[in-house]
This record gives C-alpha cells, structure tokens and sequence, in this order.
C-alpha cells in the first residue's frame, strides 16, 4: 500500500519562533526551509509514499518543494494548521479517493526513509492512526485509510487530542528519526546527533556559535 503525504509547511518568516536562542530572525527561515527540504526528500525517497502534497502559502517554499517532486497546495482555509490540513487532504483525495493520506510533519530533518516506511506500514492496520514525537506530547505522523476522515488534532498536547480523538497509537521502536521534530535548540542538537540531510547541515553549519553535537 502506498500513501500520499501532506505536509504542511508555515509562511517561512513566521517558522520555528522557539529556535531564537539558537537562530536570530534572519536565519530562522532558511533553516525552516532546510528542514522541509530534507523531509520532502526523505519522504518521496520512501517505498512507501506514492507521493506528496505540501500545503504552504509560502511562495520560496513552494517553489523549492516542487522541484524536489512535490505537489503544492495553497492554504486556502487560512484558518490554522488543522484546516490546512483538512483541506489538503480533500483536495489530494479528490483525486485519488483510494489511497490511505497522512500528514508528516515538515521539521524532520533527520527522517529516513525506512523508518517512515515501518510507521506507514504499521499505521496501514487501522483506520486511523498517529505517531507519538520525541518529547511524547505532540504528533509528527496522523494517518487515515481510505474512506476514513483525517480528523486533525494539532496544538498543545496532540498526542493526547489524537488518542482522545480514537485513532491509534503507534508505539513502534527504532523509528527515531520520525518522532525527531525540531522546535527548541535542543531539539535541533539531537537532530544533528541523529544525522540530518544535506540542507540542514548546510544551514545548520552557519549558525553562530553552535553547540557541539554530542560525540562529535
């Protein structure tokens, strides 16, 4: 089984506002790109993803996913994250009304393939179904079968939302990369111990004074 992807991806000069004791103001949305560039790739890299779908009203951002492969979407909703998604989902399911859709969130940058494909192939057992993030409190993955509503829960605590919501927990092991979100720099140290992709290195490499990753 084969899924298609949404990932949702913030106006850039507005992204990763908790990075500022690691990021200032005119870095903070290159590495918010980087982090979208390399989840994209990771993602479209995965035998099981038959394709993706960004939602951005960004322009840099879509424009640079899509020559990665990625299909965009306008957010159109305006109205927040969970709408966003809910409309990317019906416009990728109007078009392909038997694939199972799920949301990835656009701050992996350490994400590889084969341990998203393990997620999608455990996510594919139920109707619905989230994985959990590094911190256990929010969501990077929310997967819905076909014919199933997405249901996004995204906000404080989603882990809790989306249990709460009926959807399955996926409580799988080795999958670090995927649970890897990036909102504090501390998030970002792990990422870069974890191993991140080429453009997050980049970015990564030009922050002043950056922490040295551990056992580098």
């Amino acid at each position: 089984m084969q899924w298609t992807l949404v990932v949702p991806v913030k106006r850039l000069a507005r992204a990763k506002s908790r990075l500022s004791d690691t990021a200032d103001d005119g870095v903070r949305p290159g590495l918010a790109l980087a982090f979208a560039l390399d989840t994209v790739t990771a993602a479209l890299a995965c035998p099981e993803v038959a394709d993706v779908a960004v939602v951005t009203d960004d322009a840099r951002a879509g424009r640079e996913l899509a020559a990665l492969g990625a299909a965009v979407v306008p957010d159109e909703p305006g109205g927040g994250l969970n709408a966003a998604l809910a409309h990317a989902a019906a416009v990728v399911r109007a078009a392909r009304p038997g694939r199972p859709v799920a949301t990835l969130n656009a701050d992996l940058p350490a994400l590889r393939p084969a341990e998203l494909a393990r997620v999608l192939q455990e996510a594919a057992q139920f109707p619905r179904a989230f994985l959990a993030d590094a911190a256990a409190i929010g969501t990077t993955v929310l997967a819905a079968a076909p014919g199933q509503s997405l249901r996004p829960a995204f906000g404080p605590d989603s882990r809790a939302r989306h249990r709460a919501s009926g959807a399955a927990e996926l409580r799988l092991e080795a999958v670090d990369s995927v649970r890897q979100d990036v909102d504090t720099g501390d998030d970002l140290r792990a990422a870069l111990a974890l191993g991140v992709g080429p453009h997050t290195a980049a970015a990564a490499a030009l922050l002043p004074g950056r922490a040295p990753v551990p056992g580098q």
